[in-house]
């Protein structure tokens, strides 16, 4: 029996599947990942600065421009479409065998792509609001009230949102099956949660070797 076919088996025979999500879910659609071979890390200073203090809490507050054009010249999601791995787990979805799908992932191709039930651990790019009125819209923008503006993804340093993370917590205990997706489970504490999955079958999908 191939890996596919055992696969295959075990959603038929599963009741409840979660899917753990990570930046490798999205390379076929163009999307470049962190840690791979060829990911976004790999090109060390931007503009003299590495990307990780780039994507800081303290860095968007002190250049906002140099993160604007970071996030426009690297992390652009614009035109980019959901591919055959997020409509086929939003297909599985329907069927009821998946029940959430909980993503790393700030480009909301899942949603795009059809599934309904989406923990976004980081947040998303497709949410930008201002910190002084409120503000939002679904790409950057200036406020008209002066405010500063910003995406609604967890910079580092920051914390991530309590209530998704509990509530992702309790899905990944409750799942008898969890398929995890393109992450090499290195990014702290999203990966420290695969540690409350206590179900019958864990699934890694990954292009290099996890930890």
């Amino acid at each position: 029996m191939t890996d596919i076919e055992k696969l295959a088996e075990i959603i038929k025979d599963s009741q409840y599947i979660v899917f753990f999500t990570g930046a490798g879910a999205s390379t076929d659609s163009g999307l470049r990942d962190f840690r791979g071979k060829t990911g976004l890390y790999n090109d060390r200073k931007y503009m003299g600065y590495e990307p990780e203090e780039i994507l800081s809490h303290d860095f968007f507050f002190a250049h906002r421009d140099i993160f604007d054009k970071y996030l426009k010249e690297k992390l652009s999601i614009d035109n980019v479409k959901p591919n055959a791995g997020h409509r086929a787990i939003a297909e599985l979805e329907k069927m009821g065998k998946v029940k959430s799908v909980i993503t790393q992932n700030i480009d909301n191709l899942h949603q795009e792509g059809g599934s309904k039930k989406v923990l976004e651990l980081h947040g998303t790019l497709k949410d930008w609001y201002c910190l002084k009125c409120g503000k939002r819209d679904r790409k950057s923008f200036e406020c008209q009230c002066g405010g500063v503006v910003r995406p609604n993804v967890t910079l580092y340093g920051e914390m991530l949102d309590e209530t998704v993370t509990d509530l992702a917590i309790e899905e990944i205990k409750k799942a008898d099956t969890l398929i995890i997706v393109g992450t090499s489970l290195t990014v702290y504490p999203a990966a420290y949660y695969i540690n409350y999955f206590k179900g019958e079958n864990l699934v890694i999908i990954n292009e290099t070797e996890t930890s």
